[in-house]
């Protein structure tokens, strides 16, 4: 199959209250970008999508210097979906998997790629997401609760998210003609009205979003 990756590192980061974005921040000796690329360094079709003024650095100080195979780099949009779908543009036509990271998830491992591959491969698309374990609570504006909502069914949704490029590609077009912004890719998907299976997924797997998800991210990565 061929197999192409998207990996949106476009983000301002305003959660983490730093000076730069958090994909650039330095994590065990290099920037956060650098951990979650290694875990697709056996792939030869890698589109980064990055800020716009940062495509001709993100070449030199990220690709060159910590020696990646020179993937390509384009600009990304104003949304998150905008840069997802800047980068299936930039995708030949005879792709046939699409895989989409973030750029902040830097503990995915090879077997969960591999695992959300064939299983998009099989069923057309699939996500890696883990069940909910906490008590979930549906609240009122003022955050008095409604309800208590059963999580027997619920699951918190990760990347990867893949697809075959044909549904993906199909996906996006319905959005963009109807101007409909989803949380996701699954939710693009789910829209035209196509199932999106589960791979179960690994807590490990964290989106570093706030300090305290760097701190934890610099612990696990002593440990190693």
């Amino acid at each position: 199959m061929k197999i192409a990756i998207i990996i949106p590192a476009a983000g301002i980061g305003t959660r983490m209250k730093k000076n730069c974005p958090k994909q650039y921040l330095d994590i065990a000796g290099k920037p956060l970008i650098c951990h979650t690329l290694e875990r697709f360094r056996s792939f030869h079709q890698v589109v980064i999508v990055v800020a716009p003024e940062r495509v001709d650095s993100f070449q030199t100080d990220i690709l060159q210097h910590y020696d990646f195979p020179q993937w390509s780099v384009i600009e990304g949009g104003e949304k998150r979906q905008d840069s997802v779908r800047n980068g299936l543009n930039a995708l030949s036509s005879d792709t046939e998997i699409v895989v989409v990271h973030d750029g902040v998830r830097p503990f995915v491992t090879h077997e969960l790629i591999e695992q959300c591959i064939s299983k998009a491969a099989e069923v057309g698309a699939a996500i890696v997401a883990v069940p909910v374990n906490d008590t979930i609570k549906h609240v009122d504006e003022i955050k008095n609760i409604l309800q208590t909502i059963e999580r027997a069914q619920l699951w918190r949704a990760q990347t990867p998210q893949t697809a075959r490029y044909s549904l993906l590609k199909k996906a996006f077009d319905a959005a963009y003609r109807d101007n409909f912004y989803g949380t996701d890719e699954a939710s693009l998907i789910e829209r035209i009205g196509e199932k999106v299976a589960i791979v179960p997924g690994s807590e490990r797997n964290i989106k570093i979003t706030t300090p305290e998800d760097l701190r934890l991210a610099e612990f696990w990565l002593s440990q190693r």
